[in-house]
């Protein structure tokens, strides 16, 4: 592993910065303090700056110096937080009661500010870098705000890249996938409306509780009975909402949760099963129900060339041993998907490790996943991170157009 001297001399100055992010987390299109950390730092580093695409976003604009050119590169990171508690105990824990940086999104930005830093003084590049700071990807759709404000107009890029940390996959390792990597990620709320009554008279009501818990199991079968067995398809209740007194039947339950899948027919055939269901089974007990369904992000598709080139930088860099090329695909969703509808690129994934990087004497389960209240990013990635970034860039203005 080849990392830049001059990027590991500055770890500990990227690690300070990110904890703390970390301590201050953001919400999304709440991120007026990370937006302010972030500007200020390019523009000392003589970064040109443009803020207020989508409402908190920013873009870095670096031009070289060894020629003329056309040709841009986007590279994208996330700055939001997630509205979740934080179980840590370290000292850059969040101080937020409610807010946390539980999937590495400040990891994400300092690596990018990493990158900025050493690329501002050392512009000897043919071309324009874009360095994307994005709010709200947690169910905010930041990227597509940021395209709705014109940033591919204002701002072309020829290709755009960007990563994720990823847990349980060694510290520094690579992941790439040709095609479909991510799932789509869309959500439902199903309301169930019954008649209301006393608890101890439910013959003279139409309990929506009782028919929510049989909506539950009955939508299961959308996956285990109504897919094709090939397809992959996630169908999760998160939420289950009825009543307010232990002694009364209401009148209503609401359940809630994400489908994902693959491919667009498995989508369409996904809600047009769960629609049959949700209309018909409460007639059964004399009540009725209703879907409501939200296509959010799209499925991730990366690119075949833009993947093959970003695969090929960090075998050289880092070694064939430290990438591989058929990672799996994650049923997670991104909205860096949105970005590759129009722009060709890749997605990747950097190890995260598996939770050497902290004290196990922690509160709850599995430091080591996203998501999770004792999660914390593996800073250790921060000069690999730069180091790949800085490597793309140069290979991508070496690259014959």
């Amino acid at each position: 592993m080849s990392l830049i001297d001059e990027i590991k001399a500055s770890h500990a100055e990227f690690t300070r910065i990110r904890r703390d992010i970390h301590a201050h987390p953001e919400l999304s299109y709440e991120e007026i303090r990370t937006s302010d950390l972030v500007a200020s730092l390019l523009t000392q580093w003589g970064i040109e700056v443009h803020r207020g695409l989508g409402k908190t976003g920013l873009v870095g604009v670096l031009r070289g110096t060894a020629g003329s050119s056309k040709r841009a590169i986007g590279i994208r990171a996330d700055m939001d937080a997630l509205p979740m508690p934080e179980h840590n105990r370290f000292a850059h824990v969040s101080t937020i009661p409610g807010r946390m940086h539980g999937c590495g999104h400040d990891g994400h930005t300092a690596i990018l500010l990493t990158a900025a830093h050493y690329l501002s003084k050392h512009r000897d590049f043919d071309g324009t870098i874009n360095f994307i700071f994005q709010p709200a990807e947690e169910g905010g759709a930041g990227a597509k705000a940021m395209m709705d404000d014109g940033l591919f107009e204002r701002f072309p890029c020829d290709e755009i890249y960007g990563l994720h940390n990823r847990p349980a996959f060694p510290t520094g390792h690579f992941g790439f996938r040709k095609g479909v990597a991510m799932a789509s990620a869309s959500e439902f709320e199903i309301v169930i409306k019954g008649v209301g009554g006393h608890a101890a008279m439910p013959h003279k009501t139409v309990d929506p509780v009782v028919i929510a818990a049989e909506m539950i199991m009955a939508l299961q079968t959308v996956v285990s009975r109504h897919k094709h067995p090939d397809e992959a398809v996630v169908l999760s209740v998160t939420q289950v909402h009825a009543g307010d007194a232990f002694n009364v039947i209401p009148d209503q339950a609401v359940l809630r949760g994400t489908v994902r899948t693959f491919n667009m027919q498995a989508l369409d055939d996904t809600e047009n099963a769960m629609r049959r269901i949700v209309e018909a089974l409460p007639k059964i007990h004399g009540g009725s129900g209703e879907l409501k369904f939200d296509r959010g992000y799209p499925a991730l598709s990366n690119w075949d060339g833009p993947t093959d080139f970003a695969a090929s930088v960090a075998e050289e860099v880092f070694g064939k041993d430290r990438v591989q090329r058929d990672f799996p695909r994650r049923s997670g969703g991104e909205d860096f998907a949105f970005y590759l509808q129009k722009i060709p690129g890749c997605y990747l994934f950097l190890g995260n490790g598996s939770g050497e990087h902290l004290d196990y004497h922690y509160e709850g389960m599995g430091p080591c996943e996203v998501h999770n209240p004792n999660y914390d990013f593996n800073d250790a990635l921060l000069p690999i991170g730069a180091t790949y970034w800085v490597r793309l860039a140069q290979a991508f203005f070496a690259r014959k157009a």
